[in-house]
């Protein structure tokens, strides 16, 4: 069985000879999200190759990000790397080990490209960070650059609101009076793209499709190469935006938690179903039913989530978005 002590981290970086922004890719974040490592390796294989060449700038690839999970070919190591995302002077776990090495790899660079993937069947998007704000939350300046260029990955899902939303879930069971959670603060929803932002640039988290999809390694793969292409990093053409009447838009705007193991979902969800306004979207463990907050989507349903924990989001449209995506 791979051990932490027999791991390494690997990055890899290609600098051309013209002036341009400095990109980080990374994949396997999650150690069973794969689709990512797959699309980064064929991008390096064509740079080596001559089929692909860095004309200016520089792009940073990171195929695994975290080794020991992708090892176990589990979603986690000993945590979720991407939750509480900080340097750690006192490293407790290998996680905080990825994170001391990671976080100044990203902070050396000014855009992000994580690549993930899901578990329920569903469609590629995309999550984008929050409008241009000076509030204590997430400050941040770049919305019309990083909108720009999630129009330009290839898929049609746009889904911001997530620290916020993460956010207000965190803080209700820090209120709950459950001892597990005392130690839960704020900062845990800090993943790779927030930690970017907290550093000055801006960052794109793309859904590529369900884990075992094939064609998710091809979206990977196409976002990659548009992103370069759009940024100017390699001489071609430059990727047409999605349309706007083709865009849908959504807001992350509740959490519910799973409170028992007895909690079941009234029926398999998949992320952007659609659902009205007292739907039944599960059941608790004493028979209260579960209801849908208002019309709107399902995102990241876990049927496998512990008491406590994440169970599901509901989204509604963004009418706003594109006012902000040109």
């Amino acid at each position: 069985m791979t051990t932490a002590r027999e791991l390494q981290f690997k990055s890899i970086n290609y600098t051309g000879l013209g002036t341009g922004p400095r990109l980080i890719v990374t994949g396997a974040v999650h150690g069973n999200e794969t689709c990512g490592t797959k699309a980064i390796l064929r991008v390096i294989g064509e740079i080596d190759s001559g089929a692909l060449h860095v004309a200016a700038g520089s792009v940073t690839f990171v195929p695994v990000t975290n080794p020991l999970a992708y090892a176990l070919k589990q979603r986690s190591g000993e945590r979720n790397l991407n939750r509480n995302l900080f340097p750690n002077p006192q490293p407790q776990d290998f996680e905080d080990r990825v994170a001391n090495w990671l976080c100044p790899l990203l902070a050396q660079h000014e855009v992000l490209l994580d690549l993930h993937s899901f578990n329920a069947q569903s469609q590629p998007f995309v999550m984008v960070g929050p409008r241009n704000n000076d509030g204590t939350l997430q400050p941040f300046r770049h919305a019309e650059k990083e909108r720009a260029l999630a129009r330009r990955l290839g898929v049609r899902r746009f889904v911001d609101g997530w620290l916020a939303t993460y956010g207000q879930g965190v803080q209700r069971r820090m209120k709950s009076g459950d001892e597990s959670t005392l130690n839960l603060v704020l900062r845990y929803g800090m993943g790779t793209t927030e930690y970017m932002r907290s550093t000055g640039g801006y960052a794109l988290t793309l859904e590529c499709g369900q884990h075992l999809d094939p064609a998710a390694p091809d979206v990977a793969y196409r976002a990659i190469v548009n992103t370069l292409a759009f940024l100017g990093l390699i001489e071609a053409p430059q990727p047409e935006p999605i349309a706007l009447d083709q865009m849908e838009a959504l807001s992350m705007v509740v959490v519910h938690d799973k409170l028992d193991a007895g909690d079941q979902f009234s029926r398999v969800w998949s992320s952007f179903d659609a659902v009205a306004k007292g739907d039944r979207i599960g059941t608790r463990a004493d028979g209260t039913p579960v209801t849908a907050d208002f019309d709107g989507k399902i995102l990241f349903p876990d049927v496998n989530a512990g008491p406590n924990q994440e169970w599901y989001y509901l989204t509604r449209a963004n009418p706003d978005f594109e006012r902000f995506a040109e």
